[in-house]
Order: structure tokens, then C-alpha cells, then sequence
């Protein structure tokens, strides 16, 4: 059964990657052209709002479905789950308005700031946090 659940774990691990490979097929985000220049200079792209706020959002589920998942699967425990939600949550929730306040000043607020607000956004990077944090806690409960 140990195996197993490391295969699931594998799995979600390998969605998380998916949705970052197929990123430029699934999201509509005309910023994923513009921060891969890595010029400040470049030419601000044009968007649409609706369409980038609700892919942002979509990504955002996948990721957070996805990183629930792992957390569940290597702690087996549905309250440290139900928390590392939370967490990832709060945070999209502080790092989403200044990231599209960003994209409405066109990244006059700093160029670097922008791209890392983005990063928030669009990746999964809380789980990195999160899973030294559970396993920091699973040890002081055994100790």
C-alpha cells in the first residue's frame, strides 16, 4: 500500500509539472511571452480581462487540487490538508490583487516585483513551504 500511495503522489507531482508544460496550450496568459523575454523594455502585450482573470483561476484550482492531493497522499491526514488549503488560499487570495493591480499599472510598480507576483499566481510554490512545515510537525508530535 506504501508503494501506492508513493505512485499517487508521483502522479500529482507529474500534474503539477503538466500544467506547467502544457501551460502555453491550456491558459490563455499573454504575460507568459512577455516575462520569458526577460526585458523590461518590451513591449506591454494586450489582453483581455475576463479571459485572463478566469484562466488565472482555473490554473490556480488545477495547482491547488493538485498540491491538496500531494499533501494528503504523503500525510495521510485530512485536518493538514484541509490547512495547507487554507494556506495556499490565503495567500492567492493576498498575491492575486496585487498582481493584476500590476498588469493595470503595466508593471510600473517594478518590473521584477511583477514577475514574482506572478509566480504566486501561477505556481504551486506554497506547497514548497508547506511540505517541510508538515514534516517539521509530524516530527515534534512523535518526539
Amino acid at each position: 500500500m506504501k508503494i501506492f500511495k508513493w505512485i499517487l503522489v508521483a502522479v500529482a507531482v507529474l500534474g503539477l509539472i503538466g500544467v506547467r508544460i502544457l501551460e502555453d496550450t491550456i491558459f490563455y496568459d499573454p504575460f507568459q511571452a512577455f516575462f520569458h523575454l526577460a526585458n523590461k523594455h518590451a513591449p506591454f502585450p494586450e489582453f483581455d480581462w475576463v479571459p485572463l482573470v478566469l484562466n488565472y483561476l482555473f490554473r490556480f484550482g488545477l495547482n491547488l487540487i493538485l498540491s491538496a492531493s500531494i499533501v494528503y497522499l504523503i500525510f495521510q491526514n485530512k485536518q493538514w490538508m484541509l490547512q495547507a488549503i487554507l494556506l495556499i488560499l490565503i495567500v492567492f487570495i493576498i498575491t492575486f490583487p496585487i498582481y493584476l493591480y500590476c498588469i493595470h499599472t503595466k508593471f510600473e510598480v517594478g518590473y521584477l516585483f511583477s514577475f514574482y507576483m506572478r509566480r504566486f499566481v501561477i505556481q504551486p510554490l506554497i506547497l514548497l513551504l508547506i511540505i517541510p512545515l508538515f514534516y517539521y510537525r509530524k516530527h515534534v508530535i512523535e518526539a
